[in-house]
């Protein structure tokens, strides 16, 4: 139900990371390799970056495959701080740009992929669009992102069939879950790269046990184990 990225380094085009690479989430789109729920990711796509310190987006209900207009963009389009998804969406759920990650308060941007139970969730207001990866965002906005963690716990114990793979970011600061799905990263002296899965094969890709945080900022990365609510 998803694939998404999150950059976080020296400033990389938008088609560095998300259209050029082997199996980047342009691949990942129409043939993803370790996604578990659902062929396919052609339900929308949203592509988010800091510029300086505001966060810009770009975001589609179409196939990310067929948007000619963001592949003549996007090398032109560079930041230090990149928060990139493709859709598949839940059954039941709008296919509509607003319905597609990233989402943001104004200060950060958050990806989730995954599902869940909207009736789980802490009562909020803003959500951008009823799907329930909006409601969730609104929820972790209105908590603060920086209880990430604790929230993602709390939801997993109250919807024992939810999986809640988060990502946000800042532009200084980007922190991730798994919980349910798939994660893995690339650590460099370049910078800090999350993603779904490796877009290609370089040997340095590690992956994210389940059930854990990850945490990157000022060139450090800690991953710790997340606190299972009983």
């Amino acid at each position: 139900m998803c694939r998404h990225l999150g950059w976080l380094g020296r400033p990389r085009s938008l088609a560095e990371l998300i259209l050029e690479p082997p199996g980047g989430l342009l691949v990942q789109s129409y043939a993803p390799r370790r996604q578990q729920h659902g062929l396919l990711n052609a339900d929308g796509w949203g592509a988010g970056f800091f510029d300086g310190a505001v966060p810009r987006r770009w975001r589609s209900a179409s196939p990310l495959w067929g948007d000619a207009s963001f592949a003549s963009v996007a090398p032109a389009l560079s930041s230090h701080c990149v928060v990139a998804a493709v859709r598949s969406a839940t059954v039941g759920m709008p296919i509509e740009a607003s319905a597609a990650a990233p989402f943001t308060d104004g200060n950060w941007l958050l990806s989730h992929n995954g599902v869940v139970n909207t009736a789980v969730l802490p009562t909020c207001s803003g959500a951008e669009s009823v799907c329930d990866s909006a409601i969730l965002a609104a929820s972790v906005f209105e908590r603060g992102v920086g209880s990430l963690g604790e929230l993602v716990a709390e939801i997993g114990a109250a919807d024992p069939q939810a999986r809640l793979n988060i990502l946000a970011a800042n532009g200084s600061r980007l922190l991730a879950t798994t919980w349910g799905d798939t994660l893995s990263m690339l650590h460099s002296a370049d910078g800090v790269l999350l993603a779904s899965e490796p877009y290609d094969d370089d040997p340095r890709w590690v992956d994210i046990p389940d059930r854990h945080l990850v945490d990157a900022h000022d060139g450090e990365v800690s991953v710790t184990a997340l606190e299972v609510i009983r």
